[in-house]
């Protein structure tokens, strides 16, 4: 076992472990690390916990220090210089007549780079827009394609649903969807309306997929035919969430709803115990 922290370097960003070393940490703290990118400033998002060796990278690097008032003054500092430096690199995109889109500029902390986010259709060379950035600011230029879901991530927004996105909120990581969760679910295929301000499959199909596919294993098929003590019948409808499926009995002209517990209870479908 070791004993680890995790940090957060954005409100809906992924989570890093470190090494607190002798440090007691709450959920309260702010931490400054040492990361790949330099020198970071970060919120603690998991206290002092132990976790198998198996489940990090080693080595961790160690957390530096606790964050006191006058990281976060220099935090705000980063932030309004990267608010002037978005301005400056837009002058530049349009001056170069670059075929790209700049979503976002960050600072490091301890500010030896600076990163610009941007998205474009395809490559794009800005050999001598890099070269531009740094005479102006007299450091370490990045700049980083990033995609449609990052993109929405970045600027948030309000979804279809009239909440704000869950990128932007919440979600630390991307996790696939398909198009097969949309069909499980029995959504419209229409893309407008399964499709989040990013233009892709909205990340929220993937959230009841494992229970849609649970229910599809204990459920008889739509179509199938069955015997049941009324008669035999045919599925022609199923709830999946609520475990309800709708029979219909042409001899009888009826159409009854059964759960699945009913069914079970009947022998028509048969339990993982029982087989």
């Amino acid at each position: 076992m070791i004993e680890v922290v995790g940090v957060r370097f954005k409100q809906a960003g992924k989570i890093y472990y470190f090494d607190p070393g002798q440090l007691k940490m709450t959920t309260e703290d702010y931490v400054i690390v040492e990361t790949v990118r330099g020198i970071e400033f970060g919120k603690v998002v998991i206290a002092n916990k132990s976790v198998d060796e198996e489940d990090v990278v080693l080595p961790l690097k160690k957390v530096i220090r606790i964050a006191d008032d006058k990281d976060k003054v220099t935090v705000d500092e980063n932030n309004d210089n990267a608010a002037e430096a978005y301005r400056v690199c837009e002058a530049k995109i349009r001056e170069h007549k670059l075929d790209m889109n700049l979503v976002d500029v960050e600072y490091t902390f301890d500010r030896n780079k600076v990163i610009f986010y941007f998205t474009a259709d395809g490559r794009v060379d800005f050999r001598t827009l890099v070269k531009d950035l740094a005479s102006v600011f007299k450091t370490r230029i990045e700049l980083r394609q990033i995609g449609v879901r990052d993109e929405a991530k970045m600027l948030g927004g309000i979804g279809p649903c009239g909440r704000m996105l869950c990128c932007s909120t919440f979600l630390g990581d991307f996790e696939p969807v398909s198009i097969k969760m949309a069909k499980d679910q029995n959504l419209s295929l229409n893309p407008a309306k399964i499709s989040g301000l990013c233009g892709r499959l909205m990340c929220c199909l993937k959230y009841e997929n494992d229970d849609y596919e649970a229910a599809k294993k204990e459920l008889p098929d739509l179509g199938e035919n069955i015997a049941t003590s009324f008669g035999k019948g045919k599925v022609v409808g199923l709830n999946m969430l609520e475990r309800m499926v709708q029979i219909e009995f042409r001899e009888k002209e009826r159409v009854l709803e059964y759960s699945l517990q009913e069914l079970i209870d009947e022998g028509v479908v048969q339990t993982e115990a029982a087989e």
